[in-house]
């Protein structure tokens, strides 16, 4: 990829983090209105339908070889039906600022996660950047809390989705090398959203038949955020691990806290706190330190463009 091709990449980043940080407060609202898992196993199957129709009209579909569909089913386990799982019912416990700060956390969890799985050794600067994310999410989970014994279940939820969200792109980018990115969201979609409906009708029977109750107010918002969000964001966000690297797209995650925050304010009516800022300055210090960021920034401007390593380390 040359300089015009990155900068693309990262400009599409860039609006999927916008997306991302606006679907926390859509969430919030279908989360509400609806029962959590039953409407978020919809709203997974309505984006891998629309994944699959666009790669239709771009004859990109083909089956997968078994290898590929292993990782995949395993990658679909972790970024879709635990990711969705645990922010779907997180959020119905705890607002949408607080998650939106705690989801910001996913480039410092793909980092820690690379040095214990891939081996990657964890600088002085990568360590004080997991120190100083991890401070900023007590300063949010701790607010109006009496202690560690009384966290808010949804905060735990929330770091729990991207947790395993962030273990999910190492996957993701294994089988990117042999799969179309766009192609595999769309399986992840669609094999997660099966799963997401069973353990609906386990946790929630019954649930499915008081959809068609709900306000009429509140299917756009659905429908925006599996079509644009879900989908779309999916799709271009794997694209973009496939083409530039997972620490490197992980980096713009950053973003999608801020957007959150304004969301949370201007859609919400959620009040923002000082602990709020400070956990978001904190995080956002301890992804670029953390994420390897300040050291590849650094790294490059020694070096010739051309001679970047395309895939930096994490």
């Amino acid at each position: 990829m040359d300089r015009k091709q990155h900068l693309q990449t990262y400009a599409i980043l860039v609006a999927v983090m916008a997306a991302w940080g606006l679907n926390v407060i859509a969430t919030k609202i279908i989360v509400t209105e609806f029962t959590p898992v039953t409407i978020t196993s919809l709203r997974v199957l309505t984006a891998g339908i629309t994944v699959f129709l666009v790669l239709a009209l771009l004859k990109k579909v083909r089956r997968p070889s078994r290898n590929e569909l292993i990782y995949t089913l395993i990658a679909s386990i972790f970024n879709v039906v635990c990711h969705h799982y645990f922010l779907s019912v997180g959020l119905t416990k705890t607002t949408a600022s607080n998650a939106g700060l705690i989801l910001g956390l996913g480039p410092l969890l793909s980092a820690i996660l690379a040095a214990i799985f891939l081996g990657t050794r964890l600088t002085v600067p990568r360590l004080c950047g997991v120190l100083a994310g991890l401070l900023g999410v007590s300063f949010i989970v701790l607010e109006n809390s009496l202690g560690i014994g009384s966290i808010s279940i949804g905060d735990l939820f929330i770091f729990l989705s991207i947790l395993t969200q962030a273990g999910s792109f190492i996957l993701i980018k294994k089988v990117s090398r042999t799969m179309d990115a766009r192609l595999m969201t769309g399986y992840m979609l669609l094999f997660g959203s099966l799963i997401l409906f069973l353990i609906s009708i386990v946790q929630e029977p019954g649930a499915i038949r008081g959809i068609s109750s709900a306000s009429t107010s509140v299917w756009p918002i659905f429908f925006g955020s599996a079509i644009i969000a879900t989908a779309l964001g999916h799709m271009s966000y794997n694209s973009a691990i496939s083409k530039v690297g997972v620490a490197e797209s992980a980096i713009f995650i950053n973003l999608s806290p801020f957007f959150s925050l304004v969301g949370a304010a201007m859609f919400l009516n959620e009040t923002i706190t000082f602990s709020h800022l400070a956990g978001f300055i904190l995080i956002l210090l301890g992804v670029l330190l953390g994420s390897g960021a300040v050291e590849d920034w650094n790294a490059s401007g020694k070096k010739p463009y051309r001679k970047r390593k395309m895939e930096p380390k994490i």
